[in-house]
């Protein structure tokens, strides 16, 4: 029985000033299974998932952040299971609280006046207002001090991604994750495909041997181009950048940060969360409207013994799309979410999606979105461990690494990363002029003025 990822694990954290990386600590759904060649795969421990959280007391959650996604991250919640509510809504922008609270309204949920909160200072008092847990749904610049407060203040959470979009970032958010271990707080992040039923499954099965030895990854996410802002004359610094934040790179990472996590991080997963030492990355801009980002990006990650990994994303209208993550093994390879392959490109083994009326449901595969707060709601109800959130900074670190790369055209060595002083935002956050971050886009080679 061949041992899985026969790789120095020069973990993320080991030996830094980091900190190490927890492990999850889940319900195992284990069970023995034969690879095509028969050979008896190791025995993985993976989450569970229930279709419906765990009953259990009432829960009261907040809401931080009450854009699309938060409302939707609001919505997604409520579905998880019964006796959920939200009781606070937070935002610097009136507008995107009435739009939030009319979207709930419709659905039958009311937000009192006195527990709806606006301005930069809206999540204390929305994890001051007596809830459970809060969600956490702003742009993610703000995501650091705002898990801060809630660690400080004893509440479970939902975190949406990315947790950072700079290393200093990173480090504080490692920190809380840190005190929130200790607090027995539960924390989850938004990186769904690990609260995907299929996409476990198959993971199970590749870390249990299925592919062999992994060798190399390529991953690639190339889609159209996100919405924008123009900036209208009555808007300040302060309020075009955030009203346009999925543009700049202060606010939300750069696209590789805010949208391709999901896909590095579900590389980095079934690679087994391994660190690459160095990034090699081109990149650039063609047709993005506004802000400072780029709309294409592709990065090698190098790793210690040797193997790399490819991968390369667009947001870019009248293109071609492509979605997709590969792992390659000395015996197989998978595409990370519901097929092994041998190496003839041949199917090894496929997911067993249930039909619609088959008896049988216990392997369909529902919504992501909201199978992750089905685990942190049975996490809480159950009194089980679940705080994934230095998993997920180390993903988000990855992806900053490779953005630096390709904006500065250098090779970026991990350790680097680690000890960098980098921090993108302002030192204070109030409507008005916004110093030192020019709308100047990066040229490789070539440092910013």
């Amino acid at each position: 029985m061949n041992e899985m990822l026969n790789v120095n694990r020069r973990g993320f954290l080991k030996g830094s000033a980091l900190g190490v990386l927890g492990t999850m600590t889940m319900p195992a759904i284990i069970t023995s299974c034969a690879s095509g060649g028969g050979e008896k795969l190791i025995e993985v421990e993976v989450p569970e998932l229930l279709n419906k959280a765990a009953e259990g007391r009432p829960l009261k959650a907040g809401l931080v952040g009450c854009g699309g996604r938060g409302t939707g991250a609001a919505l997604n919640f409520l579905a998880a299971g019964d006796g959920l509510q939200i009781t606070a809504l937070g935002d610097v922008f009136e507008d995107k609280m009435t739009a939030c609270r009319k979207e709930l309204g419709e659905k039958g949920i009311t937000i009192a006046d006195d527990h709806c909160f606006i301005g930069f200072d809206a999540y204390q008092k929305v994890i001051d207002s007596g809830i459970d847990l809060v969600l956490l749904c702003t742009p993610p610049v703000f995501r650091p001090a705002h898990f801060d407060y809630t660690v400080e203040k004893g509440v479970h959470c939902f975190m949406e991604k990315p947790c950072a979009v700079d290393p200093v970032g990173i480090r504080q958010i490692i920190a809380a994750a840190k005190r929130a271990a200790a607090k027995e707080l539960r924390v989850i992040t938004g990186t769904i495909r690990r609260s995907e039923r299929n996409c476990i499954e198959t993971y199970r099965r590749v870390a249990g041997g299925a592919i062999g030895q992994l060798v190399s990854a390529h991953v690639t996410r190339q889609g159209s181009g996100l919405w924008f802002v123009k900036r209208k004359p009555e808007m300040t610094d302060m309020e075009y950048m955030l009203r346009n934040w999925v543009n700049f790179c202060w606010t939300s990472g750069d696209f590789i940060v805010e949208q391709f996590i999901h896909e590095i991080d579900q590389m980095n997963w079934f690679l087994g969360d391994i660190t690459p030492v160095r990034a090699e990355a081109n990149g650039g801009r063609h047709r993005r409207n506004t802000g400072d980002m780029y709309d294409f990006i592709s990065v090698e990650y190098l790793y210690e013994n040797g193997m790399r990994a490819h991968c390369t994303s667009r947001q870019i209208n009248g293109c071609d799309n492509l979605n997709g993550v590969y792992v390659y093994g000395t015996k197989g390879y998978t595409n990370c979410r519901d097929k092994i392959f041998n190496l003839d490109g041949s199917v090894a083994w496929e997911y067993p999606y249930p039909a619609k009326d088959a008896p049988d449901q216990s392997m369909a595969v529902l919504d992501p979105f909201i199978q992750e707060h089905v685990r942190l709601v049975s996490a809480i109800r159950n009194n089980q461990k679940l705080n994934d959130v230095e998993t997920h900074a180390h993903s988000v670190l990855i992806t900053i690494m490779g953005r630096e790369s390709a904006y500065t055209g250098r090779f970026v060595k991990w350790d680097d990363m680690v000890a960098s002083d980098m921090k993108l935002a302002p030192e204070t956050f109030a409507f008005g002029p916004v110093p030192n971050i020019p709308e100047q886009i990066h040229v490789p080679g070539i440092p910013l003025e």
